[in-house]
């Protein structure tokens, strides 16, 4: 793995952020929040999008699997968009494919709440909502791993960490927004309401506020670190991909890995927790998603903690602390909520800290890879690990739960122990030294 971000970029100065490194941060953060909720509001409206795009007179049970399965499609188109953007953000340029990646989303989001119902053109409806999803997969591809190579190459070296950090705290606080808007809609309307008219809504919302994104990204540069290489002609020959396969074999097992700690982390923690309480504690819904939203906002200040570190620390050393953090706050979490409910405003949001530990994964990331081929190795390795780890993990759980009540504690912790074993395999390698250690040594 490359120790240094670059040795051709000015980025590499070990100086302080000044305000264009603000404003980029501050663009690219917003931007990946309002495209992941494009992304993610779909969750929160399934119940009611299968009323409508699936016929009337089929089991409910069908119906839902129906409408989690076009979500699943999203995931399933990550890699091939992912791929796709990263093979040209690698040769033409990282600020185009940022950009189309946004409006890849905020287009779909937005038909989605135009879309006609099953009961209006009948199959039609179903087929275009999942080719809607699927583009959909194929922005957030582009969009995450973009994001990471774009503030990693714009930021000094030394604040790397805290750059990716701070845009993996922008695409959680995404998850929050939506949260968020359900919560207000089903505040606001009632259930009648919104199964006629307001479920659009989400989706419209979603759309402009995508559509505002990029018009705000337009005020962004392109990457130093990209503009000299394409200046010297030491762009890379052929497909990045290919020699992403050829030269970075290990570099692609090791992200894989801490691609599969982050989909645990945030698919069982914060996505999948909110039912296991109302269903298998019998919580009521409020207090579930009160303390889900507060978890959220403790995984947002996490991000940006464990990022911070990443500067500062080795990474060896951090993923080892930071995953059996998660590992004790996960298993005090989930047996000690069943022992007493009201322990949940304070321990749900004590292990959503720890689940920050994702903040730290793209600097090791961004580092894995060289500039010419980052973007694809880094594209390549996040996406398939989290279209298989992330689209398999709801199933394994809900197996595991039918034998074992703390399936969703054990699991995360399973793969905290992955995230000990990389934290120590980087140490016992040497990789992954903070530019600040580096400077000083």
């Amino acid at each position: 793995m490359s120790q240094d971000l670059s040795s051709i970029s000015a980025s590499a100065e070990h100086r302080p952020l000044n305000s264009n490194d603000y404003k980029t941060l501050s663009l690219a953060a917003l931007g990946g929040a309002l495209e992941f909720y494009d992304f993610i509001i779909f969750v929160f409206l399934a119940a009611v999008v299968s009323q409508h795009f699936f016929p009337a007179d089929i089991p409910e049970w069908l119906r839902q699997f129906q409408t989690y399965g076009i979500f699943a499609a999203g995931y399933l188109a990550r890699p091939l968009g992912g791929i796709i953007m990263a093979h040209f953000g690698d040769l033409f340029g990282r600020k185009k494919m940022f950009n189309l990646s946004i409006l890849l989303m905020a287009l779909p989001t937005l038909l989605m709440g135009l879309l006609p119902t099953y009961d209006v053109v009948g199959v039609i409806a179903p087929v275009g909502l999942l080719i809607l999803r699927i583009l959909q997969g194929a922005a957030i591809g582009g969009e995450v791993p973009g994001a990471w190579v774009f503030v990693s190459e714009h930021v000094p070296t030394r604040r790397v960490g805290y750059a990716c950090g701070t845009l993996t705290a922008g695409l959680t606080a995404g998850i929050l927004l939506g949260s968020l808007v359900a919560t207000a809609l089903n505040t606001i309307l009632t259930q009648a309401e919104i199964l006629a008219w307001g479920w659009r809504i989400p989706f419209l919302l979603g759309g402009v506020f995508g559509l505002c994104a990029m018009m705000l990204r337009r005020w962004l540069e392109e990457t130093p670190i990209f503009t000299e290489m394409k200046a010297r002609k030491e762009l890379v020959d052929g497909l990045p991909l290919k020699q992403v396969l050829g030269n970075s074999k290990a570099e692609v097992v090791i992200s894989m890995l801490l691609t599969w700690l982050l989909s645990a982390a945030i698919v069982v923690v914060i996505l999948m927790t909110p039912t296991y309480l109302q269903k298998q504690l019998a919580i009521a819904p409020t207090e579930a998603l009160q303390a889900n939203s507060l978890a959220i906002v403790t995984l947002t200040i996490g991000c940006i903690f464990f990022g911070w570190l990443s500067d500062r620390f080795s990474s060896g050393l951090i993923f080892i602390g930071g995953s059996l953090g998660l590992a004790v706050s996960a298993y005090v979490f989930y047996h000690g909520v069943v022992a007493d409910p009201s322990l949940l405003p304070v321990l749900y949001p004590l292990v959503g800290f720890f689940v920050g530990i994702v903040g730290a994964v793209p600097y090791v990331m961004v580092n894995a890879f060289p500039p010419a081929i980052r973007f694809s190795g880094l594209s390549f390795s996040y996406n398939l690990a989290y279209a298989i780890f992330g689209g398999l993990t709801p199933m394994l759980v809900a197996l595991w739960l039918k034998n074992e009540p703390m399936a969703p504690c054990y699991y995360v912790i399973s793969l905290c122990c992955v995230g000990v074993a990389v934290g120590g395999w980087l140490l016992l390698q040497g990789r992954q030294e903070p530019a600040a250690l580096a400077q000083a040594n």
